[in-house]
This record gives structure tokens, sequence and C-alpha cells, in this order.
């Protein structure tokens, strides 16, 4: 995958956009977890590295059925352009009275080998898109064409998505949570840690399950915990 090692995607095909969240904001970084946006239907976590669409407000003059024949349509040139393993991201400046797209485009993306699609506005065919095997992510359902709202402008430059800014080749990762937005240059080491928290939260989860008080526990300040946590780890091989 462009712009990661496998090692790093395995990692981040694993780990919750909860855990990342916690494993950021202890580099600083508070806004990387896309608000509003939720999938179409739950599934194994999506990883790639973002392509963008910018959308403006609509304009009447602009924007009417004849824009889609031309080549240089924004939208229909990004779906077109986008490549394989990316995720496409869609800012729809969290206006979702209008698609952002519909089944047809994301069948495209999906055929084009896209990991997946992630807009701050709404789907239209939406049942559609959720039978996909490629996942979707959006704010809610919207049958009207993009064109009553969105005027598709910029393709693979900067954009805000669900109140998070995305540059191209970021790293996307979605669960069935949400979606979080990574830097590239921070991918490998906020994977790796997260890999390492994930592995601690489920010791901590099947202590709390047996009747552990979290006090010492998680946080790991009493000192036996990093001791039972390692016993723990050596018996599950993790």
């Amino acid at each position: 995958m462009a712009g990661l090692n496998e090692q790093t995607h395995e990692k981040l095909m694993r780990v919750s956009t909860a855990t990342l969240t916690t494993a950021m904001f202890k580099r600083g970084l508070r806004n990387i977890f896309l608000q509003g946006v939720q999938r179409l239907r739950p599934g194994p976590n999506m990883v790639g590295a973002a392509y963008t669409l910018r959308y403006i407000p609509a304009r009447e003059d602009l924007d009417n059925l004849d824009s889609f024949a031309d080549r240089e349509n924004a939208q229909r040139k990004g779906v077109e352009e986008c490549p394989p393993d990316a995720v496409f991201v869609i800012d729809s400046r969290q206006d979702a009275s209008a698609a952002s797209a519909g089944c047809i485009l994301a069948t495209r993306l999906q055929a084009r080998g896209c990991k997946g699609i992630v807009t701050d506005g709404g789907f239209r065919d939406t049942p559609e898109i959720a039978e996909l095997d490629m996942p979707g992510y959006h704010a809610r359902p919207s049958a009207p064409t993009n064109l009553t709202k969105h005027h598709a402008v910029a393709v693979n430059e900067p954009i805000a998505c669900g109140g998070v800014s995305v540059f191209p080749g970021d790293i996307i990762v979605g669960d069935n949570e949400g979606v979080v937005c990574i830097p590239l240059h921070m991918a490998n080491e906020v994977a790796d840690e997260a890999a390492e928290m994930t592995v601690f939260e489920d010791f901590v989860l099947e202590m709390v399950k047996q009747g552990a008080s979290t006090f010492g526990l998680y946080p790991p300040t009493d000192p036996s915990t990093k001791d039972r946590f390692e016993t723990w780890r050596q018996e599950k091989r993790r």
C-alpha cells in the first residue's frame, strides 16, 4: 500500500479508532476524529491513504445535468483517477441536504480497488452502497442529486471533513465507531503504540470481567500490574 509498509497496515487493521485517538493525543493531536460520520454497515477496519474531493456551494448557472458530460468535472474525474488502495474522502461542508455521491460512483471506486469512501455529507442509494464490499461512511442518507447543493471544485487537495483537516496521503482508518485521520509521517509510530495499547487493554478488560478494580490496573500504577500483564501476555502469546 502506498505510503505504508505491510506491518503498519496490518496493525492499523486490528486497532480501534478509540485507541488511535489516545495514541495521537499523547503526541498533541486532539482533532483527528471525523465528527458526525457513521459507517453504513459494520465490518472489518478500513485503512488507506486519503484521496480527496472538495465541494463548494452549488451555483445554478454551473451545476446542471449537462455538467456531468464534462470530463473535467471534478467529481467524475476524481472517481476515475482515485488510485487503488486509497480512501476517497469528500469535503461536503457537513451539508447532507444533497448527496455527495451514489451507488454508481461508489461501485466504480470499488472496482478501481479503493478501500473506502467517506463524506461529512450524505450518500444516495445507501441500501446499495451498504451492500458493497468497500465500506462507506457518511452523516445520513440524502436522495437529492449533488447538483442541488454541491459544486465539485478540487481533487486531491487539502480539505476539511467532519471538522478535521485532511491532506492527500494522510492515513485514514475507519472502524465500526468512526473514522480517524493520521498524518502520514506519524503512521508507523502511532500504529506500533496502538497495537501495544490494544494488547494491554485486552488484558485489562479480562481482569475487569473477572472482578478486578480499575484502581492501579488502568492506568497501571500498581507495580504488580505490569508483572501480571507480562505473565498474561506470555500465556496468551500476545
